[in-house]
């Protein structure tokens, strides 16, 4: 182990032959790890300018909190997950590892595969949603442009026209391009992308505001809650949402710290960039829609709160055409960064001999597709109560298994080359670790039991933290009740 706490391998032909690893998997040699502090609150402030951060207040004021109660759910939601996120991101950093590869150490060497399929699931069904988001901007940047657009091909399905479909796909080819290009054209993706969006939303809210000579009515609403245990009911589900909205986040950021230079770098461009830049953006989306309700009285508020629609209500070609490549810049930053490399890892990690990381990436496109994004956010309501609440529960009783196995049984000391052999420290019985496959399904049982049980709503309500506690306590439970009988060690780490 180097001074600075990181560990390389200095021989990486010892798991060239594995038949568990491939290129994509391999621990990044020292050398190559470049990413630094503005690398990390460049990706996060990319990732949170986005359509959905953006529709997260109107969820939360249309269930009845006013602006400030939607801001400070937002607030808290995001700091508590910043604690998981920190620390799954500290072996990614030690280690060079990514996510799949990580968490090998707490389900084994195949048992990794749960947890990897369920986290590139969620991540299939983001990608679609972004990817829909994405197709709709480019839909309303070519109409812009381009007289007579929707009716230029005849056609429609499912209610939405030819043109929309063609843009839906050129915006995901968009996606594939980027990804078989790797991870160098991400990182300068997300670099010129986080500030460019930043810009043109703050000209977008200066503007708004000008027109309608102040913020709008939406500041002076009062809350609908008639007391505490009315708000309460309604606080603590979107509490878990809002976790849940970065939950996916939570398990797989070793993906993106193994390319960190340093501890210390990953963590401030984090604790910076994550929390503060959701809700001011989240803050953004109240300010310009209040004041877009006098300025386009004649729009629904459903409208309102959908950016692209609201751009779309512009008179000048080159407004419209500016803001929702903008809108473009931003959906393409995120789904990249957020959707498409923990997947295409998953992917890989299952079958590593066949699938690379660009074929793991082609596969969420079109598991993506297959989900059907337009009808997952037909429903606003549903894309936070159902969509962002449901699976927080599954991911946080992964996050818990992982965070108790790393940090309490192993105290952060792994053995980084038996992670990439067939028969060694992790590969328990036939590459399976029972225990943190049955504490994760416990977990995810309680957390989500109040779909079927109504007396188990209440533990539905608490979602992630049910899933992250009940599951962490039940695996330390049988890590000590049935210790693991190691296998011997085959290779001894190089350090």
């Amino acid at each position: 182990m180097r001074p600075d706490g990181r560990v390389e391998l200095t021989d990486p032909t010892i798991i060239s032959g594995s038949r568990i690893s491939n290129y994509d998997l391999a621990p990044v040699p020292i050398a190559q790890r470049y990413w630094t502090t503005y690398n990390y609150a460049a990706l996060w402030i990319s990732m949170a300018h986005c359509i959905p951060t953006y529709m997260l207040s109107s969820g939360l004021i249309a269930s009845g909190m006013n602006w400030w109660q939607a801001l400070l759910t937002i607030l808290i939601g995001n700091t508590i997950v910043l604690v998981p996120i920190l620390l799954n991101s500290q072996p990614g950093t030690k280690y060079g590892i990514p996510f799949p590869v990580f968490a090998r150490a707490a389900y084994g060497t195949l048992g990794s595969n749960l947890p990897a399929i369920m986290r590139a699931v969620v991540a299939c069904g983001w990608f679609g949603i972004q990817s829909w988001i994405g197709g709709q901007a480019m839909d309303t940047f070519f109409s812009s442009l381009i007289p007579h657009w929707h009716t230029l091909i005849p056609g429609s399905y499912q209610g939405y026209t030819s043109t929309e479909w063609i843009s839906f796909f050129i915006f995901w080819a968009m996606n594939i391009f980027i990804v078989y290009r790797g991870m160098d054209l991400l990182a300068k993706v997300e670099n010129w992308a986080a500030p460019f969006v930043l810009v043109m939303t703050a000209f977008l809210l200066v503007w708004v505001v000008w027109k309608a000579h102040g913020v709008g009515y939406l500041f002076h609403q009062p809350d609908k809650f008639k007391n505490g245990g009315e708000f309460m009911k309604v606080f603590i589900p979107s509490l878990s949402a809002m976790i849940g909205f970065w939950a996916t986040l939570s398990l797989n950021m070793p993906d993106f710290t193994r390319f960190g230079r340093s501890q210390r770098e990953q963590m401030v461009g984090q604790v910076v960039a994550l929390p503060t830049t959701m809700v001011a953006f989240a803050a953004m989306s109240v300010v310009i829609t209040s004041a877009a309700v006098v300025v386009f009285p004649k729009m629904k508020m459903s409208e309102l709160w959908d950016p692209i629609k609201l751009i779309g209500q512009f008179d000048q070609a080159w407004v419209v055409a500016v803001a929702t490549f903008t809108v473009v810049i931003a959906t393409l930053s995120v789904n990249i960064a957020a959707n498409v490399v923990s997947p295409a890892n998953d992917f890989a990690n299952a079958f590593p001999k066949w699938i690379s990381f660009s074929t793991g990436g082609l596969i969420t496109g079109v598991a993506g597709i297959l989900m059907q994004p337009w009808k997952l956010l037909a429903d606003p309501s549903g894309y936070i109560f159902s969509w962002l609440l449901g699976y927080s529960g599954g991911l946080g009783a992964i996050g818990g298994v992982l965070i108790a196995d790393y940090w309490i049984i192993r105290r952060t000391k792994l053995k980084l080359v038996d992670l990439y052999l067939e028969k060694g420290e992790y590969t328990y019985f036939l590459g399976w670790n029972w225990r943190a496959v049955f504490a994760t399904l416990f977990g995810c049982a309680l957390a989500l039991g109040g779909l079927v049980i109504p007396t188990f709503k209440p533990l539905y309500d608490y979602a992630w933290f049910v899933g992250f506690g009940a599951s962490a306590l039940m695996y330390l439970l049988l890590m000590a009740v049935f210790p693991v009988n190691r296998e011997p060690k085959i290779v001894q780490e190089e350090s």
